[in-house]
């Protein structure tokens, strides 16, 4: 903890990348174990939820099920203490790869979601746009044999129903045109769009330091943003249970709670930017 804070108060400018772990202690379980090996079956691909309405109805009947563990968490000590890292001027950029909005939330205003945001859906046809939370309450009416079912839930809304259980689950339409929808995140074998990559990498280049939390950074939409920080010299240090992709390019690894050490690191940090005792 004394290493992190150093870099820290050494570097006032970073680039904070958070992952799934910043929210499990909202509620929200994270993917991988501890070996970041995947705890659970790997998310539905892009490729199969456009090709095939199996695959539609398993993904949309199992986020009925797992959307409200999303919608009703609620920030913990994690998000707040980044907000206090950024109110104290300490963060150039907030990036996360977590779908979830906790971030915002908790009071973060200037958020890069990398994956998108679960809160809204889109039709892939037109472009129209609505809410999650207006596509739950059709998909309840639709399948009201299926409310009261119980589930374990991930990261990204899904959770585990068996699908042998779902030929009969009904998939809601776009209301304008009658076409496709789509979460507004990016699935399992799609892009980050380039745009968004492009101007994330523009505010790596411009801080002073990275700091990892909550991630194991093993897909590369993560991972990439180290590779870059490493090229420029630039130290990156990381707060994460276990092991990550990323071991050998980091300054300073912490493998503790998130919630725990950014509380920490914050209340070691005096608002015009000394570190006092280190805990």
């Amino acid at each position: 903890m004394p290493d992190l804070a150093r870099i820290v108060h050494a570097h006032p400018r970073l680039f904070v990348l958070t992952g799934a772990g910043v929210s499990t202690d909202s509620g929200i379980p994270d993917y991988r174990d501890d070996a970041g090996s995947w705890k659970r079956k790997a998310p539905v691909t892009l490729q199969e939820f456009m090709r095939s309405a199996a695959a539609r109805r398993r993904y949309w009947a199992r986020s009925m099920i797992g959307w409200p563990v999303i919608a009703q968490a609620r920030p913990n000590a994690a998000h707040r203490a980044i907000v206090r890292l950024e109110a104290a001027g300490r963060v150039h950029r907030l990036v996360t790869q977590n779908v979830d909005g906790l971030h915002q939330c908790a009071g973060s205003t200037d958020v890069v979601e990398l994956h998108g945001s679960l809160a809204r859906v889109g039709c892939v046809e037109c472009g129209a746009e609505a809410t999650r939370l207006d596509v739950q309450e059709r998909l309840e009416a639709a399948n009201p044999s299926y409310r009261n079912l119980s589930a374990a839930t991930a990261p990204d809304g899904d959770a585990d129903l068996d699908q042998d259980a779902l030929d009969a689950f009904e998939v809601p339409a776009c209301t304008r045109c009658g076409g496709l929808l789509k979460p507004c995140v990016v699935f399992f074998g799609d892009s980050v769009p380039r745009a968004r990559v492009d101007a994330t990498m523009r505010a790596l280049e411009e801080a002073d330091a990275m700091l990892v939390v909550g991630s194991s950074l093993m897909t590369y939409s993560g991972y990439r943003f180290c590779e870059h920080a490493h090229r420029l010299g630039k130290p990156i240090a990381a707060i994460n249970l276990g092991r990550t992709r990323a071991d050998a390019l980091l300054s300073v690894k912490v493998e503790r709670s998130c919630a725990a050490v950014l509380a920490g690191l914050v209340d070691s940090l005096d608002m015009a930017g000394s570190v006092v005792e280190a805990v």
